[in-house]
């Protein structure tokens, strides 16, 4: 993050704001150490569009406007820890040349981004992305909002117990197609309780009959739970084009993954219940073999679980009120 564009005080104040946000990392100018007494923090000092630590130059600071400035980017390059890089107008052409230019090089690029956006698109570009953001804006409370915003959260997932399987009657059930490929071990999470979602793992596994669709995750009935980001849920039923889903892996991994569309069709469902030391809970999904739960060691078609196997959930407490936690008193049976 940079804190080295205001006076002493400015650049405190969005130092203090960097620390509290969790960034360990922050660019001061020479004459501003005081900021490096404030917690535990790494200052590295810049000058001149040099950069150091302990006294020594490890990066430089670009700006790329035309492709005489890309080539001397590159060239500065040379030996340095990273190169870290603003754009003007253009940014995702010349970070594109920068990637493919110092990719079998020792030298990290970093972008520099004003944005939540901006560090989305710049992590994602040339599909490798850059290899760090740095944070630049002009309000300490953006630092924050702009860290809510990139974060990416780690669930903890734990097994629970099959204890029952059995079919029900035809009923509406949603697949979420996303704008992203999932690989095995990845789906979303889903219950028909708020304190147990279990992990639905995508279509990414072929079978002898349909093809893998790695983009899909046939969740569940339409009045599932499922977790959304920033920690909150929404039922199944709500998800439309462009909405925001949660992408979850076995290890509790997360990503933000765009909805392409979400498709409602009546199928016969399967209800899975399961137990967990906090209690009993229950999934309800469609009955079909392309339908797999996440475990350890790796998946298992909904067509083939049977009391006593252990799937993978992500257990939460207290209730929901519009998709965002309360602790209250809430029973779900």
């Amino acid at each position: 993050m940079r804190a080295d564009l205001g006076d002493a005080q400015d650049n405190k104040e969005m130092a203090v704001a960097g620390l509290e946000s969790g960034i360990t990392t922050i660019l001061v100018r020479p004459e501003d150490d005081v900021i490096s007494s404030l917690g535990r923090i790494e200052a590295l000092r810049v000058d001149s569009g040099q950069i150091m630590r302990d006294g020594k130059v490890i990066g430089a600071m670009v700006t790329v406007a035309s492709p005489d400035d890309q080539e001397d980017a590159v060239t500065k390059a040379g030996g340095l820890e990273f190169l870290i890089v603003g754009c003007g107008d253009w940014k995702v052409i010349p970070l594109e040349n920068l990637i493919a230019d110092l990719q079998k090089t020792e030298t990290s690029l970093m972008a520099v981004a004003t944005s939540p956006e901006e560090a989305a698109l710049f992590s994602e570009t040339l599909e490798v992305g850059v290899d760090g953001i740095v944070i630049q804006v002009d309000d300490p409370a953006k630092v924050r909002a702009f860290m809510d915003s990139i974060v990416t959260d780690i669930l903890v997932i734990e097994e629970v117990t099959v204890t029952a399987v059995r079919n029900l009657p035809l009923g509406d059930r949603v697949c979420v197609d996303t704008t992203t490929m999932m690989a095995p071990g990845e789906g979303m999470l889903v219950g028909s309780h708020a304190g147990c979602l279990l992990l639905v793992q995508s279509e990414s596994e072929d079978s002898g009959y349909v093809a893998s669709r790695p983009f899909r995750v046939n969740a569940g009935a339409v009045h599932s739970y499922v977790m959304v980001p920033g920690g909150r849920t929404r039922y199944l039923s709500e998800l439309k084009a462009g909405d925001e889903a949660l992408v979850v892996g076995r290890d509790g991994a997360t990503r933000s993954a765009s909805v392409g569309r979400a498709k409602v069709e009546r199928r016969p469902l399967m209800l899975v219940d399961v137990e967990h030391q906090d209690g009993r809970n229950s999934v309800v999904v469609q009955n079909a073999e392309t339908i797999r739960l996440c475990t350890k060691e790796g998946s298992i078609s909904v067509t083939e679980l049977k009391p006593g196997d252990r799937i993978l959930a992500h257990m939460t407490h207290g209730g929901r009120h519009f998709g965002r936690p309360v602790q209250e008193t809430v029973r779900e049976i």
